[in-house]
């Protein structure tokens, strides 16, 4: 069999590993428009920090090694131009003398990525210290414009992974760096109790950040964004555009194959376009969400293997189907880890799924240990059953673990249940007997059955405004700190001994630093006969974390004395 394949990277070398691994007698090709067949591409924007110190080690593998190691010959600086499904041949451009030439193939695979956006709406948007960021030519050109221009601030256009991530990169090589953002907040995976975290993580780190901000025109010197009709300009020697990627499409359309919904290649399970003979992979293509079987695409490195081996195998008889995407990913910002996966309030609200979540604040490991910190940790449930829908985690531990372990069970149609019984492996420095995930899902259970009510962070401002009764079981010197300005200061401690302060006739909303001790006093109440008791979930911690950047940014008047990250 003859196969031959559109592109590299993850998906298009995978394929061609692939099918060498299946059959040692297999012809294979792979054109690659490109000067490199294989290369990191999530590892780019830390080229830029100096983590990865040469631009030679972003390069995973050359087409010498790729001959001598799999027999696969590889073509770069080759781009295909056509597809000739009537006679099965594609037509091949060398991109360095125009030479044309027409290869045949039994086996077509697809695999030509993603393009970066640059909207042409944006004046300027072509000059030469204007960059995105798709392979090693990219950042070698930002490195080299930042040297020759002096630059000594960047703007970041676009606050997803790519955007991010090079903004705290850029930190690290000593510039000043400003983020802007089109919508509310960066980083989509995560609700907006939890992006909080990320955004005061930013801000700490001397980041500018522009949110519900759009840029309209890049000129020498600044970039022009708008904001609520306000027009406003940011210094900028150096701008690099991350608003997102668009599937490279014009090949497959060219050929009359069919695009989805999401305008990324129409594929079955097994990969296969609408011509049998030609297969698609990586970010080009239109997958679906295994938990809503909505169609979607997810540029993702994982998930183009996983493709590229599902594919591979369908051309020699393989009956292995894709299940759907459940959307894992992680990044660290500076000294924080986040993860996330599975639906988010947000996308399981689209998708009409009944839902409620927990947020805790439990240790990452036994506090005695060194470097013990508090996780973040939000669980998102299906209501009244149970189901596991997604989860979202930060910390400056091991934020990730938590979240594997989450899609795992997503994975299997895991409930709140099946948090309870997950084993996991401990010991003092990696995590606490009752870790993380189990302390979630505990709480989840208390909230599905009845044991609990609780209201969330973004409900506390509305609380303190309306005068409700809240209740703070920290300790006086904790209260004195900082407290809810409403709140009346009850320490657990004295709890029992004072429950005639506390009325019978009002709600009553209970919180301590993380929820644990207030959970301890709600059980109390309720033992004590009070029926109207809601503890508030996260507690002090979290509605610091959310109330944060909301009150120094928009300039709110502050519902607290002070604020607590500890």
């Amino acid at each position: 069999m003859k196969v031959v394949i559109v592109g590299g990277v993850a998906g298009g070398a995978s394929v061609a590993a692939r099918v060498r691994r299946i059959d040692e007698q297999a012809e294979i090709k792979v054109f690659e428009r490109g000067e490199f067949i294989s290369y990191s591409n999530c590892s780019l924007p830390y080229y830029l920090g100096g983590l990865v110190e040469s631009a030679g080690a972003l390069v995973m593998m050359t087409p010498e090694r790729f001959k001598a190691q799999h027999n696969v010959d590889v073509f770069v600086n080759s781009e295909v131009t056509a597809i000739h499904r009537d006679r099965k041949t594609v037509t091949v451009k060398d991109v360095l003398t125009g030479e044309k030439r027409e290869e045949s193939y039994d086996k077509l695979v697809l695999a030509p990525g993603a393009s970066p956006i640059m909207p042409k709406s944006i004046k300027g948007i072509d000059r030469d210290h204007v960059f995105s960021i798709r392979g090693v030519g990219d950042v070698v050109g930002i490195e080299n414009q930042m040297r020759q221009a002096g630059t000594k601030n960047v703007v970041v256009v676009g606050g997803g992974f790519i955007g991010v991530e090079t903004a705290e990169n850029l930190v690290h090589a000593g510039v000043h760096v400003s983020l802007i953002e089109g919508l509310g907040q960066i980083m989509a995976p995560f609700d907006d109790d939890m992006v909080q975290i990320l955004h005061k993580c930013l801000m700490d780190h001397g980041i500018d950040l522009y949110l519900n901000s759009t840029v309209t025109a890049i000129e020498d010197g600044h970039v022009v964004a708008e904001k609520d009709g306000v027009a406003f300009e940011v210094p900028a020697e150096t701008v690099i555009m991350a608003i997102g990627v668009a599937p490279e499409t014009r090949l497959a359309v060219d050929a009359g194959l069919e695009i989805g919904a999401t305008r990324g290649i129409k594929v079955n399970r097994s990969f296969q376009t609408t011509d049998p003979d030609i297969y698609a992979v990586g970010d080009a293509v239109e997958i679906f969400n295994r938990q809503t079987g909505k169609p979607g695409r997810l540029a993702l490195a994982g998930p183009a293997q996983m493709e590229a081996r599902i594919a591979a195998g369908h051309m020699y008889g393989s009956d292995e189907e894709y299940q759907g995407f459940i959307g894992s990913s992680c990044i660290r910002i500076f000294e924080l880890n986040a993860a996330s996966t599975g639906l988010n309030e947000k996308t399981a609200a689209a998708a009409g799924i009944a839902c409620d979540n927990v947020l805790v604040f439990p240790s990452d490991s036994v506090g005695i240990m060194p470097n013990s910190n508090y996780m973040a940790f939000k669980l998102i449930f299906e209501v009244p059953s149970g189901k596991i829908l997604g989860a979202q985690s930060i910390g400056t531990g091991d934020a990730d673990k938590r979240i594997d372990a989450i899609a795992a069970l997503i994975s299997r149609g895991g409930d709140i249940k099946a948090i309870k019984e997950y084993e996991h492996c401990y010991a003092p420095l990696f995590s606490t007997a009752k870790d993380v995930v189990h302390m979630a899902g505990l709480v989840a259970e208390n909230i599905l059955t009845g044991k609990l009510k609780q209201v969330h962070v973004c409900e506390v401002r509305g609380l303190v405004e309306n005068g409700a009764f809240i209740v703070d079981v920290r300790e006086p010197g904790e209260y004195a700190a900082g407290h809810l300005k409403t709140a009346v200061n009850i320490p657990l401690s004295q709890f029992r001994g004072r429950l005639s302060e506390i009325p019978k006739d009002v709600p009553v909303y209970l919180h301590c630093r993380s929820s644990q001790r207030s959970y301890y006093a709600y059980r109390c109440l309720v033992g004590n006969g009070y029926e109207n008791v809601k503890n508030i979930s996260g507690s002090y911690l979290g509605i610091s974390l959310y109330e944060y950047f909301r009150d120094v940014k928009l300039g709110r008047e502050p519902i607290m004395t002070a604020y607590n990250f500890d």
